[in-house]
């Protein structure tokens, strides 16, 4: 299996910030949660700072980092973990996509999202519903 970490960044307005990827890769023009394949030697929240750091220019701490679900589809080898993160460094950049924008929970629904991507929203969603 190959281990994609993703997050969900959450602003103090409780929105998510999606990006849309690139046309040329697969998945193009669709929205996703931010992040990337786990390397060899690298822990899940290693590699999750590290595609954050690449991707967006952000710095985030470990200890804000919350695990919250997985996505997985077994004939392409392929599990993603979704991480919450509500407090990082620096203004999101962007770095590795076609664009970035801040979606709120209701709006995560509607999104054109790859395929593993879409139970994850849906548990995005939960969280952002349950904090209200």
């Amino acid at each position: 299996m190959i281990d994609v970490v993703a997050v969900a960044l959450i602003d103090e307005l409780g929105r998510v910030l999606m990006q849309r990827r690139r046309a040329d890769r697969q998945h193009g023009g669709l929205w996703e949660f931010p992040g990337g394949k786990v390397e060899a030697a690298e822990t899940k929240a290693l590699a999750l700072i590290r595609e954050i750091r690449e991707e967006l220019a952000l710095e985030l701490d470990p200890a804000r980092i919350v695990y919250l679900t997985e996505a997985a589809d077994p004939a392409a080898g392929i599990v993603i973990s979704l991480y919450t993160c509500r407090h990082w460094q620096g203004d999101p950049a962007c770095l590795d996509a076609e664009a970035l924008e801040w979606f709120t929970a209701d709006a995560l629904p509607g999104l054109a999202m790859p395929p593993l991507d879409v139970p994850l929203a849906r548990a995005v969603k939960l969280v952002l519903e349950k904090a209200k």
